[in-house]
């Protein structure tokens, strides 16, 4: 964190809100020690669902790339879906090395209303205190998390794409090696946030999806999905205050239905409007609805999408939507679900409900067969784009579009 380590000023107003519940969306600002304004940024983020595992008495050592920077740091930790109330002894934070080895002298325990311990009850997330210090952007931190006591379900996010670290018995937050952290995981336990104090004016853009946004078929380790290109190409850009981004994909998601994890309407307040200082959501969603079976009808989908714009609208939020990409030679793939998804497009082009369009479709598809992905972003199984791909999504999303006037 470049380091999340040199002091900086702690505000009251971020220690009395350190606790703050979920459901609090508040863009506090504050004033650094530098005399520079800031304002709560998101900088990374992973949708929660359910996951059943041993986590008493265990510490994670989740590694996260963060997207924007700023002066202090702050988790969220969620238990959105645990069956008991979930107590972790002891959080800490610093700038990842290599492996599960954090960079000396960076890694500083966090807090929760002055305490070192924290209990979130089940159905619940909390927010960390400030700790103060300057986080980069597009670096990896190590946020290490000891869990004391839990019940026997756990929130977390399971296709990370991401190597974690785990301690199988006892609190090792502090230790800055490796040694005690023997296991290995590609999931993310009940850290779902980090948020930044971002230069003041600064925003952030979530993208809501399923496993194309979750990066499925992208090259583990790398940070190869569509939206952590998007945060490059963000960082570098010196025309957009649009600065971190949130990816709230999840592999297998609906926009109408649960499956895996809830459904894009149902965690719409929880992954996406609560994040802080959220100006935009790109929707990439329906792909998994058009080819289940019985698959909805087209106006259907259609009336999630308006729904998911006036809830966005109401908070505040614009919505870039985004055409349903090809997928023929897919096993689902039929021409059924083809007419679904070519009206659905229409209407996502056409209708003007969107602030802004992406034609992930025109994108992707193969000019001599529009129904199938072009081979160059095939990962292989018609549905999923490779790493090529994900470059081309990303580079289709203009940065002017991520901004809009709901006034």
């Amino acid at each position: 964190m470049g380091s999340v380590l040199t002091a900086a000023a702690v505000s009251s107003a971020d220690s009395a809100n350190g606790a703050a519940d979920i459901a609090s969306t508040t863009d506090t600002a504050s004033t650094t020690d530098t005399g520079r304004a800031t304002s709560q940024v998101v900088t990374w983020a992973a949708s929660a669902d359910r996951q059943v595992t041993p986590s008493q008495d265990r510490t994670y050592r989740l590694v996260v790339r963060t997207s924007t920077g700023g002066q202090g740091l702050r988790i969220r930790l969620s238990n959105a879906f645990g069956d008991q109330p979930v107590t972790f002894g002891r959080a800490y934070a610093g700038e990842r090395a290599t492996d599960a080895t954090v960079v000396p002298g960076t890694n500083r325990a966090l807090s929760f209303g002055g305490s070192p311990s924290v209990t979130v009850p089940a159905g619940g997330s909390v927010y960390s205190d400030t700790l103060p210090g300057t986080v980069r952007p597009g670096s990896d931190l190590a946020v290490s998390l000891y869990v004391q006591s839990s019940g026997t379900t756990a929130s977390g996010h399971r296709m990370a794409l991401q190597t974690s670290y785990v301690a199988p018995v006892g609190d090792h937050t502090a230790q800055e090696s490796a040694d005690a952290f023997t296991q290995r995981v590609s999931s993310w336990f009940y850290l779902d946030a980090v948020v930044v104090g971002a230069r003041r004016g600064t925003g952030a853009v979530a993208a809501l999806g399923d496993s194309i946004t979750d990066g499925a078929s992208s090259t583990q380790d790398t940070n190869r999905r569509w939206p952590d290109l998007l945060a490059g190409r963000l960082a570098a850009d010196r025309t957009t205050r649009i600065k971190g981004v949130a990816n709230e994909g999840i592999s297998g998601n609906k926009v109408l239905s649960d499956g895996a994890g809830q459904s894009a309407l149902k965690r719409l307040d929880r992954d996406v409007l609560s994040q802080r200082g959220l100006e935009t959501v790109i929707l990439l969603e329906g792909v998994n609805d058009i080819k289940s079976v019985p698959a909805p009808t087209a106006g259907q989908m259609i009336a999630g999408y308006q729904e998911i714009i006036a809830r966005s609208h109401a908070a505040g939020v614009c919505v870039v939507g985004t055409t349903v990409m090809p997928y023929e030679g897919w096993r689902d793939w039929n021409t059924g679900g083809e007419q679904v998804r070519q009206a659905v497009n229409a209407f996502i082009r056409d209708s003007g409900a969107f602030d802004a369009v992406v034609d992930f479709d025109a994108t992707t598809r193969d000019p001599s067969a529009p129904t199938r992905m072009l081979t160059s972003f095939d990962s292989g199984d018609h549905l999923h784009p490779n790493d090529a791909g994900m470059e081309a999504m990303s580079r289709t999303v203009d940065p002017d579009d991520l901004r809009c006037d709901l006034s």
